[in-house]
């Protein structure tokens, strides 16, 4: 088989390409396709830091705003060395169409600073955010653009971002960010919720296809919020969690796994390597877990994991795609010829941007809910758009990929005829 190339790698292009399947699907105007193909702005930052060495250093930033059709810009911010424009652009614009997918009044945003957090110190993570945010203070807001964390950032991240744009706009101003502190107006349910949507949109799958839990063998790539989240809450429903992998190696047990708990405890408390938990079984790399035989596969680390080198290989009735474009577009017509049941990532994650709502119209209102309310409001978001998207696939003969996005672009769509195009 012909190696990868790096057209096919190019997240911005697969984002691009599956607009225009969906696009040309729904038969969407020329006018409304241009318009939607395009982000609204992007800002790049250069952001001086004070290194604890006493040395300056430089850091490169984005934010995206991709679209504010149906209300604010919604998006995460990342810390990785990996971050680029054309990646930003892309996460952006998968924001739009996943809070489209779950019908929340949020456009699509995204951000990133070009950083290792691994190699920087707190101090210097938080000159790093603080002089980002002032540097885009004037675009952010609880009506322009709010943030949340991502890859390399946290609930610490977020208070630092919420507290320099207090500073800069004189006011507490707490439903700027979301996935914050509970003591600063996070909510209850924000850290479970994507790992929890995972849960809920397997719990769909199983039901459309007449399987059960207790005969599903799950495999995890990623030990993250998402994966470690998704993980926990899994096992606890009755699933078999056969492999976990992190950024250090995986681990495959085909008794499964007795307690996720304490391996989250082994990684995030103890701060150690996932591969070395004891008893834990068979040792591999991160990239190997994915092509063992499940009945669930949920990659829920980075992007461009599943590709044409590789797609053959993926033994797994259910895809449920926990990361943010883990399967390239060029690798959507072999999933779909070996018959794999997808529930694509703009569905498959969109438990998080859904709590994030959440939190945001609880600081709005200035009052807050049990997590028991949060959950159960997830749940009924999540199991409303599962039941859409399958419908519009059938009604359509579409997989279920291009029907999230179909649902997604004509709802986008529907809003900007009514509000027109101001030019």
């Amino acid at each position: 088989m012909a190696p990868v190339t790096p057209d096919e790698l190019n997240v911005y292009a697969s984002a691009e390409a599956r607009f225009e399947v969906a696009a040309l699907r729904l038969g969407l105007e020329e006018d409304i396709y241009r318009f939607l193909q395009y982000p609204s702005k992007e800002i790049t930052v250069y952001i001086p830091v004070m290194l604890d060495s006493g040395h300056l250093q430089v850091f490169t930033g984005y934010r995206v705003l991709h679209s504010a059709v149906r209300g604010p810009g919604k998006g995460g911010i990342r810390f990785s060395p990996d971050v680029s424009l054309n990646e930003v652009r892309a996460l952006a614009s998968w924001m739009t169409w996943k809070c489209a997918v779950v019908n929340i009044p949020f456009g699509g945003a995204k951000g990133g600073v070009i950083c290792d957090p691994t190699q920087l110190s707190k101090n210097e993570l938080e000159r790093i955010t603080r002089r980002y945010t002032a540097e885009l203070s004037d675009w952010l807001g609880p009506e322009r653009d709010i943030p949340a964390p991502d890859i390399g950032t946290n609930e610490q991240t977020m208070a630092w971002v919420l507290d320099t744009y207090a500073m800069h706009v004189r006011q507490a101003t707490t439903a700027v960010v979301t996935g914050k502190p509970l003591d600063i107006g996070g909510s209850q349910g924000r850290k479970e919720a994507t790992g929890r949507g995972v849960l809920i949109n397997c719990d769909k799958a199983l039901a459309k296809l007449g399987m059960k839990r207790e005969n599903c063998r799950v495999i995890i790539q990623g030990f993250g919020n998402v994966g470690s989240m998704a993980a926990m809450l899994m096992q606890q429903a009755g699933y078999k969690i056969i492999g976990v992998a992190d950024i250090h190696g995986a681990l495959l047990n085909e008794k499964g796994f007795d307690d996720i708990p304490k391996l989250i405890d082994w990684v995030y408390t103890r701060k150690k390597p996932l591969p070395e938990f004891p008893g834990g079984g068979a040792k591999m790399s991160s990239h190997q877990i994915l092509f063992n035989p499940c009945e669930i596969l949920v990659p829920a680390a980075t992007e461009n994991q599943i590709t044409t080198e590789n797609a053959d290989g993926i033994d797994c009735r259910i895809l449920c795609e926990g990361a943010n474009g883990p399967t390239t577009s060029h690798a959507d017509s072999i999933i779909d010829r070996k018959g794999i049941f997808v529930i694509p990532d703009i569905l498959g994650n969109a438990g998080g941007v859904t709590v994030s709502y959440f939190e945001w119209v609880q600081d709005r209102q200035g009052f807050f809910w049990r997590e028991s309310e949060v959950n159960e409001r997830l749940q009924d978001v999540i199991e409303h758009a599962f039941d859409e998207i399958i419908h519009y696939a059938e009604l359509h003969s579409v997989n279920n990929r291009t029907a999230a996005y179909m649902v997604a672009i004509d709802r986008v769509a529907r809003v900007l005829k009514v509000r027109g195009i101001y030019a």
